[in-house]
């Protein structure tokens, strides 16, 4: 059993961003490393689980499989034709089920292949090595027998996910007295986050939420409390092994890794935001990052379903995704403009739309020019009717006046009297938005939610007592404390009686534009104190506590920093980069992503980790790459999920079912229903 070591982190001047690293390590670790061993087949066959085809998927397409000699990409699970002149590169779960597929593919006199290699997505358990050494046939035809330890979804160029979308029931619901999926998920949890460790060569110092509850709670509030103190243990225990098993692993921490939950931030999930990604993704029922459309059939007039991907591959998308929609269609209208007017066929297309008469010469123009025309049309017209769309779905949803009253109760502006005035005027507005407004309003004024108070506002709203247990099972996320509400989150000294229930305070360091785009997910705030050297122990916790250094020098007044405050300050073994947007009138316009590599970028610090379990938002997604140029370090994001709204609220509910398994199928077959 050998660990993959052949893949080092970006030298310097080379600087890879975590899905390119990701990306690169399946290339050249995996489908390359197979493709220079002494192997004489030219062409092989992939196969893959049903986990490990879609962390593949994240990382690159098709057409990069092919260039690295891979003429097949097979399910583990089907029926497959044997192609003995081939070998086969296996990626899969090291799980005993794929270990009993693999083992019946290879073993006997007529395996399905020549020769296989066997890549692991995590650490394989000894039983299942020696199951397979059990089996004298199949050794010989083994070419290698490899833990990649890369068991991750990479959704963003600084976000991945571990695909756990029941991980907020299995842990902090009702549900929880089942100890076995209790620990079967945190302990896959744990897996998968030490494999991103793995694979960017990186040692983390371990921080975590503390547990806060208080000595009247209850043994399962303790438990759900103690959740990412018990996570950031194993996950440390894991990756303490990487130490000594894989090659080239650091021996001294080299990033920090933040874990917390969902507790810690309650409104970034339901809150509307503003953003272009997260308008689509929240209005625009899109299936992941599929977005349906009509588009003009290619027989006649009618028109036909199509199918548009908005991901980084899209150079529009990555421009607009990450700012306010009114800016984004403004862009794209100026985008439309000047694209109009400096393309060279479609400044001949419209002289000929007016009558003018077209020369030989320049008909011949516009056909040689027509094909990138097109391309670059099409992406502008799909991103203006998205905009066109969710800009009426604003005015028709009523959302602007509905945003500024869920600001305005976020920042203290805002209580009973201005939510009740609402929801009295508003009777039209649909249930979803009512209960969003209501979850706010439950995060900054709890004890108005108390006896009968609830019930109250429930028929005002016109909501189901279904509906309203979404509000009541934010209990197990430590919501509706109004023990906690009544000290106040910030202390304010104007309009006390609103202000002393802010959830959020205002940020004098920001200059934002827009009304409606105040606010800003908690993960912020910890991201910048932890950056400074500012995170309370007592609060967030080490599990392996850094080392004190001594200060040197005269001024012995200033506090030793520790390990891990001083590698703020410290650069990279990598060279990290941000860009300023740049923006061409073409459409074909690049992020400010780390991607983009100049000469004048400078280098960062360390990496900083942040892991949310119970899903994550767009909205924290978005702060990861803001921070990224705010705190001159590469803050990466991680979930057991990336949750819309709307599927947010759909766990919510589920929180109180007694059966999990049921709830995955309600999930599956209806994400929101009223």
């Amino acid at each position: 059993m050998s660990e993959s070591g052949s893949f080092h982190g970006g030298a310097v001047g080379d600087y890879k961003t975590f899905r390119q690293t990701s990306r690169d390590r399946l290339l050249l670790e995996m489908l390359r490393s197979a493709k220079v061993t002494e192997s004489k087949s030219t062409w092989k066959v992939l196969i893959t689980d049903k986990f490990t085809v879609k962390i593949m998927s994240y990382s690159f397409k098709m057409a990069d499989i092919t260039d690295e000699g891979i003429s097949l990409v097979e399910d583990l699970f089907k029926r497959r034709e044997p192609m003995t002149s081939m070998d086969a590169i296996y990626f899969i779960q090291p799980i005993k089920e794929n270990i009993i597929m693999f083992l019946s593919d290879m073993s006997g006199r007529c395996p399905l292949y020549k020769k296989a290699y066997i890549y692991f997505s995590s650490p394989i358990p000894k039983e299942l090595v020696a199951y397979i050494k059990n089996d004298s046939s199949v050794i010989p035809r083994i070419g290698a027998l490899i833990e990649m330890n890369m068991e991750y979804f990479a959704i963003d160029s600084q976000g991945f996910v571990t695909d756990q979308e029941l991980a907020l029931g299995e842990l902090y619901g009702e549900s929880t007295a089942d100890v076995r999926n209790f620990n079967l998920c945190l302990n896959t949890m744990a897996t998968r986050i030490a494999t991103v460790f793995a694979s960017m060569r990186e040692l983390p110092y371990v921080r975590y939420r503390a547990a806060k509850s208080s000595s009247n709670a209850t043994t399962e509030d303790l438990s759900r409390d103690l959740i990412p103190n018990k996570l950031a243990a194993e996950v440390w225990k894991i990756i303490s092994k990487y130490k000594t098993g894989i090659p080239d692993f650091p021996q001294k921490e080299t990033c920090d890794l933040l874990i917390v939950d969902r507790s810690i931030d309650l409104i970034a999930p339901v809150i509307h935001e503003w953003t272009y990604d997260a308008m689509c993704h929240d209005l625009l029922n899109m299936d992941g990052n599929k977005y349906t459309h009509e588009v003009p059939s290619k027989w006649g007039s009618t028109s036909e379903k199509g199918e548009a991907l908005l991901e980084d591959h899209d150079p529009i998308w990555l421009e607009l995704r990450h700012i306010h929609i009114a800016d984004a269609s403004e862009r794209l209208h100026k985008k439309m403009t000047n694209f109009k007017s400096k393309n060279r066929a479609a400044q001949l297309q419209q002289s000929a739309k007016d009558g003018e008469e077209l020369s030989t010469r320049d008909m011949q123009k516009m056909v040689q020019a027509l094909p990138q025309y097109t391309e670059q049309m099409e992406k502008l017209s799909l991103h203006v009717e998205i905009a066109g769309k969710i800009s009426a779905l604003i005015r028709d949803l009523k959302l602007r006046d509905i945003g500024q009253l869920e600001q305005d109760l976020v920042f203290g502006d805002a209580g009973a009297k201005e939510v009740i005035n609402f929801l009295r005027a508003n009777q039209d507005v649909s249930a979803e938005i009512k209960l969003r407004l209501l979850m706010i309003y439950a995060c900054v004024y709890p004890e108005k939610f108390e006896d009968e108070k609830g019930v109250k506002l429930m028929q005002l709203a016109k909501l189901t007592t279904e509906d309203m247990k979404v509000v009541s099972n934010m209990k197990y996320l430590g919501g509706l404390d109004t023990k906690k509400a009544s000290r106040g989150s910030f202390s304010l000294k104007f309009d006390a009686q609103k202000k002393k229930h802010a959830a959020r305070k205002e940020r004098e360091d920001e200059d934002e534009t827009w009304q409606l785009s105040r606010f800003y997910p908690m993960i912020e705030e910890l991201v910048e104190k932890l950056s400074k050297g500012e995170l309370q122990k007592n609060e967030f916790p080490y599990i392996n506590e850094p080392t004190p250094i001594k200060q040197e020098g005269p001024n012995t007044s200033e506090p030793a920093q520790t390990g891990s405050n001083q590698a703020r300050h410290s650069k990279s073994r990598r060279t990290p980069t941000w860009a300023k947007q740049r923006v061409s009138d073409d459409g074909n316009s690049s992020d400010s992503v780390l991607g983009n590599a100049s000469s004048d970028f400078k280098r960062m610090g360390q990496r900083i980790f942040v892991f949310v379990i119970g899903g994550a938002t767009r909205s924290e997604l978005r702060s990861a790459h803001k921070l990224t140029g705010k705190v001159k370090r590469e803050v990466i994001l991680g979930s057991s999920s990336l949750d819309d709204p709307t599927q947010f609220i759909t766990k919510m509910k589920l929180l109180s079912s007694k059966d999990v398994s049921g709830s995955a199928n309600q999930m599956r077959t209806s994400i929101f229903n009223f």
